[in-house]
């Protein structure tokens, strides 16, 4: 595989082993504003009891303890990113600008404007008989499936319009689009739904990028814990991943409970 081809790997999943393009933005959403209207004693008493506080994003150090570690992922070797794997969030763009958040979840980054976020990668150990590795196993231990895990937390309802703004990504951009980050376009050719169940509400993609005419497939998944978003990028450098990475999901949706 040519040196271009692993850099537009990179453009396109954000989970290379030696350079991730990804990016974390921050905001903050304004609370109701009080009209100076008197509403009747009954009213008040009523939205006083029902009106839920706004929701309040964690900070990094409380995401950092949240996030999934070695001993969360047996059969996975658990790295936290380094400085050098994140970039900022104008590094990556795309032809369609609906299909940022969908170009944000490949590239190590929760969409939309997280206040906090917190960034593993859990690269499946391939299994062995204990024998010495042949060249054989060694080329498979490359190819093995590698999952970044990104989790985002929100203010407000910024968790719930990040996922709306996914589900609409996935629907807009399934005949494809161009993700531009780290100086390459990389053309998107597919982006295919699959089923997934976690937390409050979940997406899954199968993600198919040509590589100098050669297909590259990856997944991603992003599911909503209350105003946590968690993303997870799975890419394998043998070109194609077959199936979501269910262990990485399943335990980080149990952190999060």
């Amino acid at each position: 595989m040519r040196t271009s081809i692993r850099s537009a790997a990179v453009a396109a999943t954000a989970v290379s082993l030696a350079l991730l393009v990804t990016a974390c933005g921050g905001g903050e959403k304004d609370d109701a504003k009080d009209t100076g209207k008197t509403a009747a004693p009954s009213a008040t008493a009523s939205a006083s009891t029902t009106a839920a506080p706004p929701a309040k994003a964690l900070s990094a150090a409380e995401l950092d303890k949240l996030v999934v570690e070695q001993a969360d992922l047996p059969g996975h070797q658990v790295q936290k990113a380094k400085p050098a794997d994140l970039v900022t969030s104008d590094a990556v763009s795309t032809d369609k600008p609906s299909c940022k958040p969908i170009a944000d979840g490949m590239s190590f980054l929760s969409a939309g404007t997280p206040a906090a976020s917190a960034h593993r990668k859990a690269i499946e150990v391939p299994k062995t008989d204990g024998a010495s590795a042949s060249p054989e196993d060694a080329l498979g231990a490359l190819a093995a499936p590698v999952t970044s895990v990104t989790l985002g937390s929100y203010e407000g309802q910024g968790a719930q319009e990040a996922f709306a703004s996914l589900k609409t990504a996935g629907t807009d951009c399934a005949g494809g689009f161009t993700l531009i980050g780290g100086g390459e376009k990389t053309k998107i050719t597919k982006v295919a739904p699959e089923t997934v169940a976690a937390g409050d509400e979940a997406l899954a993609w199968t993600i198919t990028t040509d590589m100098d005419g050669e297909p590259f497939v990856t997944k991603l998944v992003v599911f909503r814990a209350g105003n946590t978003l968690a993303s997870f990028s799975t890419l394998s450098f043998g070109g194609e991943v077959k199936t979501l990475p269910k262990a990485v999901i399943d335990a980080q949706a149990a952190k999060l409970g």
